[in-house]
């Protein structure tokens, strides 16, 4: 594949999204403000946080909050998780008021909290499942379908195929794979050959849909390289999102044969400051001054010297005391 053609559009279902890079739904990071700061820094399609289908037909107000839509989302997926299809109707009747571009199934989580319900990664364990899951969100519902999965339970169950086949039997507009099985957990090291693998699948079957991958997308030039090693059709950034929202302007500069522009410690403590204050206007002060702990103390990875500053932001609970903590980055 040359260069000039990995960045493009692609089409999911009846929506079709401006380019291949997007943010990976992660519990307790892809809230709106994330997503609002990954979509300024370049990402193309942006997934909630999981949202329990359970909790959505019980019409919990926790639940209901996860799936706002940001300002600047044009576009943007859901992504439920469910152990079962008992409340999936219920849970559609209140997730269609929302009007997403795209329902995503998680069966990639490995959680053990999660797949004990039978839920996440636990569906790997249930193909008929998920064409039933994905037959009944397609009947009821015109918004295109998606699903993430892992590529077995484990080592002796790798079914990835198996379970790829029975999500398009439902009528699947696009599958996720992250390249590693449910035991391996976020181990070293994701089968990116897996990834080529569901591709050339599709493809052989006759099924024009895109395929996305995820796993080890650490740093921007990864998504060139899964792109190039595989034959996917986009790529979703994770955990390598957290902390460096750059990834996605990074890799659309790499993707198009231009040099990516080198992020200053000034960028990065910019960066903080609208992350916190986009919390702030989602949560209130308090509350986002806690939240934002995790994601600073990321945002600071890798820069040296910083433990002081690292301190300081745990202690802090208003935004001066992040400005005061943050006042002396530039200065390193």
């Amino acid at each position: 594949m040359n260069e000039e053609n990995l960045y493009h559009p692609v089409t999911i279902g009846s929506t079709t999204l401006g380019g291949n890079l997007f943010l990976a739904p992660l519990a307790g990071y892809t809230d709106i403000p994330f997503r609002t700061l990954c979509i300024e820094e370049g990402a193309d399609f942006t997934y909630t946080e999981m949202v329990s289908a359970e909790g959505l037909a019980r019409k919990g107000q926790k639940t209901l909050a996860l799936m706002g839509r940001a300002q600047n989302e044009t576009k943007y997926a859901v992504q439920l998780f469910m152990g079962n299809a008992d409340s999936l109707k219920e849970a559609l009747e209140q997730l269609q008021p929302y009007q997403p571009e795209v329902i995503d199934i998680n069966c990639g989580c490995p959680v053990p909290k999660v797949t004990k319900t039978g839920a996440g990664s636990a569906m790997m364990k249930q193909p008929k499942l998920i064409t039933e899951i994905v037959h009944i969100i397609t009947e009821e519902t015109d918004i295109p379908v998606s699903v993430k999965l892992r590529t077995g339970w484990d080592a002796q169950s790798e079914n990835f195929l198996e379970f790829a086949q029975a999500a398009l039997d439902g009528g699947a507009s696009a599958l996720t794979l992250h390249a590693r099985t449910r035991s391996q957990g976020y181990a070293p090291f994701a089968d990116w050959s897996k990834l080529t693998e569901l591709k050339q699948y599709t493809v052989q079957h006759g099924y024009g849909i895109p395929v996305f991958g995820s796993g080890d997308l650490f740093k921007a030039e990864d998504a060139k390289r899964m792109l190039e090693e595989t034959g996917i059709d986009g790529v979703m950034f994770a955990r390598g999102a957290i902390g460096n929202p750059f990834i996605f302007s990074q890799a659309k500069a790499i993707l198009q044969g231009k040099e990516p522009e080198p992020i200053s410690i000034e960028m990065r403590k910019a960066a903080i400051l609208r992350h916190l204050d986009l919390m702030i206007d989602a949560f209130g002060e308090r509350t986002a001054c806690t939240l934002m702990r995790k994601h600073t103390c990321s945002y600071l990875k890798g820069i040296p010297n910083t433990s002081t500053i690292k301190q300081a932001v745990v202690q802090a609970s208003r935004r001066e005391q992040y400005l005061e903590a943050l006042s002396p980055l530039v200065d390193l």
